[in-house]
């Protein structure tokens, strides 16, 4: 049996998309346990980008199935769009794709008050999406969310919906001073629930009946450990289980049933939104990494802001999620720099820490400690083999690999699916 995790160890944008897509060729199912469509991996093949949003990236290989699972959060209208999308692209989803009756739903009056709230938050926002995914899971937690398999049941649909409607509405009279806008809602869920009812099974069951025949499944995770609810950088996180641990939670699964876990970290750091950032660039330099990068978002097109790569963070992510291997994308970004620093201690009032402090204030406050290792001022972006990377930079991620105590299995550098090495000789190498 082979049942991989893949998780981000930073802040999430790590390029989990291009690394599902590689390793999914490998795997019978890949499977998508938290968060909703406020996570975008993007996956460039042959010249045609596809930026997925819900549905795994495994379904971009041919004959590979896709589950979607009770851990995410589902926007009806975004599927609809995202599975249009990809069969425009020239992809297949029939029999190939399936979403858990159990996953809840994403409406329009969750957008409605997380923007109310964000906006009363004033200087002190977090930075969402304002997609709903937070509200939804509120819901989901109030134990008044609307699932899947309501929505497959028209009356029992309808009748859940209103009294929800009920409720949200005096919510926001109540606590924003307008009403919720709630025309046309009914109506066009029904129409949404018939596009996506072929999808609808038991994904549980599905996941488990699937590894007692021995199949193997890639679980996808989204965001990244410093994000996740109880153990990123609360409370600027997002609001699901972006950790290993989710894949059991999201997808009704025992923890023995996971045999690997894989960590995704970009060269550098980046983070989107508020927060501490304690190896965040000066601007100027930023920008450059920024531009260099395209650390843009692929859902909301914001500007990331950029840092030095934390092995601290690293440390903690290993720790949390007990990654087995890490990969490394975009170390193609760092070709032209002529010095790199790399984080590997915290000082917080004179004193080093020794674990990832809890506070966000105290987190905000740290002083880095930085090692600066020579820059390989070579391309990178056309190397397939690690022997032939420059030195410096098999020096560098030598550094990394070392400093962790942790093997480094894939490195990418580039968007592109053959711009990826695989060292022989690791976990992640057995595991294709």
């Amino acid at each position: 049996m082979k049942a991989i995790a893949v998780v981000g160890a930073q802040w999430g944008d790590e390029g989990k998309g291009k690394v599902v897509d590689y390793l999914a060729a490998s795997f019978d199912y890949s499977a998508r346990y938290g968060g909703g469509h406020n996570a975008g991996h993007t996956v460039i093949i042959n010249d045609h980008k596809f930026v997925l949003q819900l549905i795994p990236c495994g379904i971009l290989r041919l004959g590979k199935k896709a589950i979607i699972g009770a851990g995410v959060v589902v926007d009806p209208a975004a599927l609809v769009a995202e599975v249009d999308s990809i069969r425009k692209g020239g992809i297949d989803v029939e029999g190939r794709l399936f979403l858990s009756n159990r996953a809840h739903l994403i409406f329009p009056y969750h957008r409605e008050l997380e923007k109310s709230a964000e906006a009363a938050r004033g200087p002190h926002r977090i930075g969402t999406t304002s997609r709903g995914i937070g509200p939804a899971y509120e819901d989901k937690m109030a134990r008044c969310g609307l699932r899947v398999c309501d929505l497959m049941d028209e009356e029992r649909f309808a009748r859940k919906l209103r009294r929800v409607l009920e409720e949200k509405d005096a919510l926001s009279r109540s606590c924003f001073g307008q009403p919720l806008e709630t025309v046309g809602i009914l109506e066009a869920y029904r129409e949404l629930g018939a596009r996506i009812r072929g999808f609808v099974t038991d994904t549980s069951a599905l996941v488990n009946c699937a590894l007692a025949e021995g199949k193997s499944i890639l679980f996808e995770g989204a965001q990244g450990t410093m994000l996740d609810i109880d153990h990123g950088t609360y409370p600027y996180v997002t609001s699901s289980s972006a950790t290993a641990g989710g894949a059991c939670t999201g997808l009704g699964i025992s923890p023995t049933r996971v045999t690997g876990v894989i960590g995704v970290t970009k060269a550098y750091t980046t983070r989107v939104g508020g927060g501490p950032f304690p190896t965040e660039m000066p601007e100027l330099e930023a920008q450059a990494v920024r531009d260099r990068g395209k650390e843009y978002g692929a859902v909301t097109g914001r500007p990331r802001r950029c840092g030095w790569l934390d092995l601290v963070m690293l440390r903690y992510a290993i720790q949390i999620n007990g990654i087995n291997s890490l990969v490394v994308t975009k170390l193609d970004v760092f070709d032209t720099q002529r010095e790199i620093q790399v984080c590997v201690g915290y000082r917080y009032k004179g004193s080093r820490l020794s674990e990832m402090p809890a506070e966000v204030e105290v987190l905000a406050e740290v002083t880095p400690e930085y090692k600066t290792l020579p820059g390989w001022q070579a391309a990178t972006d056309h190397i397939r083999a690690a022997n032939e990377l420059p030195r410096a930079a098999s020096d560098y991620l030598k550094f990394v690999s070392d400093s962790l105590g942790t093997e480094i299995g894939m490195i990418s550098t580039g968007p592109e699916r053959d711009a990826t090495i695989i060292p022989t000789g690791t976990k992640l190498a057995s595991w294709l």
